[in-house]
């Protein structure tokens, strides 16, 4: 249960830190890292990650970026993966 309230809290603070971001990039203010919003996905935010991205239009058209969030998400995946498999996690 832990693991879900963790999950959903980092989600949301993944899709808010994504819309300021996005404001300020429209409003030509100082722009939240995007090692920031990488590090927030491989956190365990990526799902909020991409469907802000869809919702706001944002970073969805920069390769490099693109590249690094599906490099976290992977590596987020399979960090679950091993914390399963290590019995860490019980599912």
């Amino acid at each position: 249960m832990l693991i879900l309230i963790i999950f959903t809290v980092i989600n949301l603070i993944t899709f808010t830190v994504y819309y300021f971001d996005k404001n300020a990039a429209i409003n030509n203010r100082q722009r939240i890292p995007e090692s920031t919003l990488l590090a927030l996905g491989f956190l365990g935010g990526w799902p909020a990650a991409l469907l802000s991205q869809q919702i706001f239009r944002h970073k969805t058209r920069k390769i490099k970026f693109q590249c690094l969030f599906w490099l976290t998400v992977l590596a987020n995946v399979l960090f679950i993966y091993w914390l399963i498999e290590t019995n860490f996690i019980k599912v």
